[in-house]
């Protein structure tokens, strides 16, 4: 007997949470960049390199022999020196034992907090516009995004707005500052506003603090984890990536109350286990580096900003002047282009610079369709070669 097989519909294997979310549009345009020969102003890691005592530091750890698992959420000589980081910079005093996790860079982070503390249904407050990875991150915990908008030219927010997105169903809100991709930093004054919603609805405040050091003006970065009322409701994400010129290192760390870390802890050790071990040992070296280091980012960084900002400004972008980051939004509506997708992908191919769409910061509702995000964390020949090619743009 010869039996027909009958026709099933293929199963879909995609899971709904990934359904509303694509790759990374900034991780693209690196892609993109190298095809086409262009200057990655796109994804924001240096040219440069890293300090030479901590490339040495990385290297004598692996000499060293400290290359195989450490304690899942950190080694302890590197957990203590982050410790020692807070209480020197910050007067802030962690229990390396009971605050500190260490972890997979800040995107790991951010990830391992949210599964932590959200449950689905939870609703989650983001300014807008955004670092991409926020969006995917929450749809992966299943939680509602709830958008409140910074307003340009200056950032600013509106208490009322501000106000009206938190409810009884607010989990957390997501604070990153100096932001990403606006440079905004933001104020004391600003900070204690949130920190007085989080305490007035019960929510916890989610902080990537990941360019604590990279402010200009004078302009001052407060942790919210230190105003009064948050030590208890306040998870600070942190990572080595930006201080250090070391993105691909991966290690980062969050810090919290006993009892959010437990829960992080849990979380953290079955997304990855552990961070590099060598690279936490070379973070111990890093981290008592002396406060000049730290001091001199923001002046080192300022420098490129500068170059970067009459670079773009000759090329006729209108830009946002950030006052912390290593990012410059621009208005490309003068160019009369079409759309910032249209605009980024003329850029990288046939001028040869890359930029990041402003639209992969927005929602879906048109917000970015006229801007472009350019890094500035590169040589300044770099800058230069990308200014030469984006003169053409006043001959096009």
């Amino acid at each position: 007997m010869v039996l027909m097989a009958i026709a099933l519909a293929p199963k879909t294997f995609r899971s709904a949470r990934t359904a509303d979310f694509t790759e990374s549009v900034i991780r693209e345009m690196s892609r993109l960049a190298i095809a086409n020969g262009a200057v990655n102003l796109a994804q924001g890691f240096p040219d440069f390199a890293a300090p030479v005592d901590l490339k040495k530091a990385a290297a004598d750890a692996i000499d060293a022999n400290h290359n195989q698992y450490p304690i899942t959420w950190g080694t302890k000589p590197f957990r203590q020196a982050i410790a020692d980081k807070y209480r020197r910079t910050y007067a802030l005093d962690f229990d390396p034992e009971r605050h500190i996790t260490v972890c997979c860079g800040a995107t790991e982070g951010m990830v391992a907090s949210l599964l932590a503390v959200a449950d689905p249904g939870d609703e989650v407050i983001v300014f807008e516009p955004f670092y991409e990875n926020y969006h995917p991150d929450t749809l992966l915990v299943g939680a509602t995004r709830k958008l409140v908008k910074l307003h340009a030219p200056d950032w600013s927010i509106d208490p009322a707005e501000l106000r009206a997105a938190f409810s009884p169903r607010t989990k957390a809100i997501i604070i990153n500052t100096p932001n990403n991709p606006t440079g905004k930093v933001f104020s004391r004054a600003e900070l204690t506003m949130i920190a007085e919603l989080c305490q007035e609805f019960d929510a916890l405040a989610i902080t990537d603090e990941i360019y604590e050091h990279i402010v200009y003006g004078g302009l001052e970065h407060v942790p919210m984890i230190s105003l009064p009322g948050m030590l208890d409701r306040t998870i600070m994400i942190n990572s080595m990536s930006k201080t250090f010129s070391v993105t691909g290192w991966r290690v980062g760390w969050v810090i919290a109350s006993e009892s959010l870390t437990a829960s992080i802890r849990k979380v953290h050790d079955f997304l990855t286990v552990g961070a590099a071990t060598p690279l936490q040992q070379a973070g111990v070296m890093a981290l008592n580096l002396p406060d000049s280091y730290f001091a001199g980012l923001g002046a080192e960084y300022d420098g490129r900003r500068q170059a970067a900002l009459k670079m773009l400004s000759a090329a006729g972008f209108e830009c946002h002047v950030p006052d912390g980051a290593y990012y410059i939004m621009t208005d490309i509506s003068g160019f009369g282009a079409k759309s910032d997708v249209e605009f980024a992908m003329y850029l990288v191919k046939e001028i040869g610079v890359a930029a990041v769409p402003g639209s992969s910061f927005y929602s879906s509702n048109g917000g970015g369709s006229q801007k472009l995000r350019f890094c500035f964390c590169k040589k300044y020949e770099t800058l230069e070669a990308a200014g030469e090619r984006l003169s053409k743009l006043r001959r096009v």
